[in-house]
Order: structure tokens, then C-alpha cells, then sequence
């Protein structure tokens, strides 16, 4: 889980406008920042596969959701990978 404040800090960085939580934008990075974290953890626990599944289920997800934002709007999506650093 990411702190509240985290993720306060990430929907102000990435947030459309006033009030927005929910774009594309705001949820692939929150969905970011927690694969960060979780990618920590598993540094520390290697052995860990319960909680590595849900990695797995966290990174699907974000993977779709970038792929209807290329679809649909491609100039926000290329905006957004450059931004978070992602590799695509």
C-alpha cells in the first residue's frame, strides 16, 4: 500500500483537472508508484509468490490501461510513458 500522502503527491503531479483521481493518467501512475514499492519488497523477499501474483495482476492492469490510452489518444499516452519513464 502506498501512504496517503504519496498518493496525494502523485494525483496532484498527474491529475488532469481540479478533482480528478480517476483519468488514465492518475491511476497508471498510482498503479507505477506501487509497483515501485512492491518491487522493493521483493528485493528483501525473494520468496515471496503470493504477493508476487498480485504484482503480476497490478502490472496487467496498468498494461491495459496504457493500451486503450494509445488507442484512444496517443499524444497524452506518449506524454505519460515519457513522464513516468517507462519503457515501451
Amino acid at each position: 500500500m502506498i501512504s496517503a500522502d504519496t498518493k496525494k503527491r502523485v494525483i496532484d503531479e498527474y491529475k488532469q483537472k481540479d478533482g480528478d483521481t480517476g483519468s488514465t493518467e492518475v491511476q497508471v501512475a498510482l498503479l507505477t508508484e506501487r509497483l515501485t514499492e512492491l518491487s522493493e519488497h521483493f528485493n528483501v523477499h525473494k520468496k515471496d509468490h503470493h504477493s508476487r501474483r498480485g504484482l503480476l495482476k497490478i502490472v496487467s492492469h496498468r498494461r491495459r490501461l496504457l493500451n486503450y490510452l494509445a488507442a484512444n489518444e496517443y499524444d497524452r499516452y506518449q506524454t505519460l510513458i515519457q513522464r513516468l519513464g517507462l519503457r515501451r
